[in-house]
């Protein structure tokens, strides 16, 4: 059903526009280590792992732990603001269709304990109730 689906070519096309994009923002870091934990952050949260924290990106960028990338999150000072407007510029570009609508999602995820950041008794559309979950807003072009 899938052969063929996606060719070499295509995988080439996207890692190279994955590279222009990632050398447009690469000025809004100051630091080469923080230029270089920028790139492998975003290629962490764009692999094809299941679950993604600061573990399983540290791995999967090749680092020993993930020090590195929650240093670089915690405390490399950068521009939010140029960030997003370096992304609004990225969209107006290469995706604004006349035709294109914004969809905002808020998904509930039930949860069991108490210690993923947002957790509490709140009511989820996806249960259909009150209850101890998680809220979180997915937005889709």
């Amino acid at each position: 059903m899938y052969d063929d689906a996606v060719s070499r070519e295509d995988v080439d096309r996207w890692e190279s526009e994955l590279a222009s994009v990632l050398a447009w923002i690469r000025p809004l870091f100051y630091r080469v280590e923080s230029k270089k934990h920028a790139e492998q952050y975003v290629r962490g949260l764009l692999s094809p792992r299941g679950r993604k924290n600061g573990w399983t990106i540290a791995e999967h960028v090749g680092e020993l732990d993930p020090t590195a990338l929650q240093r670089f999150l915690n405390l490399s000072p950068w521009d939010a603001d140029a960030l997003l407007k370096l992304n609004r510029e990225y969209a107006m570009e290469h995706l604004a269709d006349p035709a294109g609508i914004l969809v905002a999602d808020p998904t509930g995820f039930a949860k069991k304990g108490t210690k993923s950041v947002g957790v509490q008794r709140q009511y989820s559309g996806t249960s259909g109730r009150i209850d101890n979950c998680q809220i979180a807003t997915f937005l889709c072009y």
